[in-house]
């Protein structure tokens, strides 16, 4: 069943929006493998050590908008490992890993963005958006409840409530 839904991206509380899957990719995609649970990896990129930390930053937003999260999740990576203090890398690592349904990597780099910024509202919108993802409601409400109370005119905050909203009520139906 596939879901359009959106989360914000960047400091700057980019609005991306894509139809992603709710389940696990079936199979891989964009030169990537998988395994045995049918979660997509993330990708190798063979001369990624000869990116600096902005370079791999802005090519990791390419592949993110354009839905290679393996790839996307590698050059995020590298920015990370680059960067180590910039909280942009880490809010895209995770969306990525939450893309490719690998929330045991994603709920590390939340934990280590959250000692780095705290509980923002983008922070508890984006957590938010992995619960929704992972199918686990109830969670998503209450992170999408912290993030509206910091922020009550979030439009990104607003829209992720009502789709959960949405997917709560087809779930039901």
């Amino acid at each position: 069943m596939t879901k359009v839904l959106s989360r914000t991206l960047g400091l700057g509380a980019v609005l991306v929006v894509g139809a992603v899957a709710i389940s696990g990719c079936s199979s891989g995609f964009g030169g990537l493998s998988t395994y045995g649970n049918n979660k997509v990896t993330v990708a190798e990129v063979s001369n990624i050590e000869t990116y600096t930390a902005d370079g791999a930053l802005a090519e990791a937003r390419h592949h993110f908008r354009n839905a290679n999260y393996g790839y996307s999740a590698a050059f995020y990576k590298r920015a990370v490992e680059m960067s180590p203090k910039n909280a942009d890398a880490y809010v895209g690592l995770s969306a990525s890993y939450d893309q490719l349904g690998r929330f045991d990597l994603s709920d590390r780099v939340y934990a280590t963005l959250y000692e780095l910024k705290g509980g923002t509202a983008q922070y508890y919108n984006n957590v938010g958006y992995s619960y929704m993802l992972r199918g686990n409601f109830n969670q998503a409400l209450v992170n999408f409840r912290k993030a509206k109370a910091l922020e009550p005119n979030n439009l990104v905050v607003a829209n992720n409530m009502q789709l959960l909203a949405n997917a709560a009520a087809q779930n039901r139906a």
